[in-house]
């Protein structure tokens, strides 16, 4: 059994990393976002599904050449493999879990 502070995880940037492979292998990481007005990740993908969770903000999520606005309290799953960012389209902090369906990120940037 493990118990973590959120603080205790690393930060990236604004946000906070659990990693599977560090507490008992768990089949899952994920990340808790706290992303300023305007603030994204550039584009990515990962070879498994991405699921993100929305619970303050909102967000607009590029796929592709598909976007898709997202609000608190809805949920967005993204298949592997799809080119996909996020920008936070809100004018107040956007707080959202990011689960990926792995036990360690594998993440492809793809903007140079």
């Amino acid at each position: 059994m493990f118990l973590i502070d959120q603080d205790s995880l690393p930060l990236s940037g604004r946000s906070r990393e659990f990693e599977g492979n560090d507490f008992g292998n768990a089949g899952v990481s994920f990340i808790l976002v706290d992303a300023p007005p305007g603030g994204e990740p550039s584009l990515h993908r990962h070879p498994y599904a991405e699921v993100f969770v929305v619970q303050q903000g909102r967000a607009t999520f590029i796929l592709d050449d598909e976007e898709q606005e997202v609000t608190a309290g809805q949920v967005l799953v993204v298949p592997a493999g799809r080119p996909h960012r996020f920008v936070n389209s809100g004018e107040e902090p956007l707080r959202q879990i990011d689960i990926h369906a792995n036990s360690h990120f594998i993440t492809e940037w793809l903007d140079s």
